[in-house]
């Protein structure tokens, strides 16, 4: 019998395959984060033994991106990304690594967030690479998305493309835009004194709930009327707070964290401009420091990418996708920070960072299929 690589079956193995392998991410589960080093050289083995060119790069430190090129070397590049980390497995109620089949489910940590996704990557890169593919593709198997991006920011810094496809679950939807964020930290000084020195004392803490009171009602009077036609309104929440020596004691400081979603448009400096004019309206004095951003993702809906995977999802599943946008951040935005159109489609399922987790087959094997078609309808 001959090997198929986008039948059911064959999609099948290699997803029970990913999902045995665990690649817990480290840098947010450290007494269980396991890496991606084991399930990039299986990606990297598995892609080779079906004759994709394939090759591993270390994106920091025992943190490897499994890389793979299909086709031409001349031609448009299309770049085909999914990531190879999950989150933890505790408080799972299912065996994390089993990759148990009921159905057309198929359960297991990191089934559905993402590697469903993969197992479609890396089926669609094997059935391109069986055939005379006149453009090239790009495989992206990147490390630590769900904590830093150190292998999307690592894979665009070494290489170029003229599109990417993202392949996040999207429950069949094409995404073309999500939010992005920041993290801001803001700190309030008071006067250490007893806490019968009323005199003397001045509160951290009490300063900080003045300003705490402004960021939300900032966030309910002008960043909910703010909207994006896909993503929908700005938001911002106080998310972390500490401060203070004892209960008999004022605080002499106070710091807090916010994140604020952002919308396509919008800029850090922006944010953090923002955030010091409502403090300063607090008549507080507080520093200000930015400790992350990301941006968010806009693809344009006439891009050529975006008309190629239309309609090669429209081929492989007999209709138009919803068009839409998401809440939640994707390494997309780095791709497209980087010059490159992108935009985003996946299987089905749920689960994601949830005590239990699954994704749909049929999906899986579609996605497959509709990126091998949008290959061809981008690069042929």
């Amino acid at each position: 019998m001959v090997w198929e690589p986008l039948s059911p079956p064959s999609v099948l193995e290699v997803l029970q395959k990913l999902i045995e392998t665990p690649s817990v991410n480290p840098s947010i589960a450290p007494n269980e984060g396991q890496g991606e080093e084991a399930i990039a050289k299986f990606a990297q083995e598995w892609l080779a033994e079906h004759r994709v060119r394939s090759w591993l790069e270390t994106a920091s430190p025992g943190r490897p991106n499994a890389v793979a090129e299909v086709g031409a070397c001349k031609g448009p590049t299309l770049i085909f990304c999914a990531h190879l980390d999950t989150v933890s497995t505790a408080g799972m109620t299912i065996p994390p690594f089993e990759a148990r089949v009921e159905g057309n489910r198929v359960y297991g940590r990191g089934s559905y967030d993402m590697k469903g996704s993969a197992a479609a990557v890396m089926a669609a890169a094997a059935a391109l690479g069986r055939e005379k593919f006149p453009g090239r593709v790009l495989v992206a198997l990147v490390a630590d998305e769900e904590y830093a991006s150190v292998g999307a920011q690592d894979f665009v810094k070494n290489h170029k493309g003229d599109a990417c496809v993202l392949t996040e679950p999207s429950e069949g939807r094409l995404i073309l835009a999500h939010k992005g964020f920041v993290w801001a930290e803001i700190i309030t000084k008071g006067r250490a004194a007893h806490g019968s020195r009323w005199d003397l004392g001045v509160s951290a803490i009490g300063k900080m709930g003045t300003i705490i009171a402004a960021l939300e009602r900032y966030d309910r009077s002008e960043l909910r009327r703010r909207t994006h036609s896909l993503v929908g309104p700005a938001s911002q929440h106080c998310s972390l707070i500490q401060g203070g020596a004892g209960l008999s004691t004022y605080a002499e400081e106070c710091a807090l964290k916010v994140e604020r979603r952002t919308l396509p448009g919008e800029s850090p400096e922006q944010v953090m401009e923002e955030l010091r004019e409502v403090i300063r309206s607090t008549g507080e004095d507080a520093e200000i420091r930015m400790l992350l951003e990301r941006p968010p993702l806009s693809c344009d809906a006439d891009a050529k990418i975006v008309k190629s995977l239309r309609e090669a999802i429209r081929s492989v599943t007999g209709r138009t996708p919803e068009v839409a946008g998401v809440g939640y951040w994707m390494d997309a935005a780095l791709f497209a920070a980087a010059g490159i159109p992108t935009t985003n489609y996946g299987p089905g399922g749920a689960g994601a960072h949830e005590a239990v987790e699954w994704v749909d087959l049929d999906s899986v094997v579609a996605c497959a299929n509709v990126l091998v078609k949008t290959a061809w309808n981008f690069c042929g």
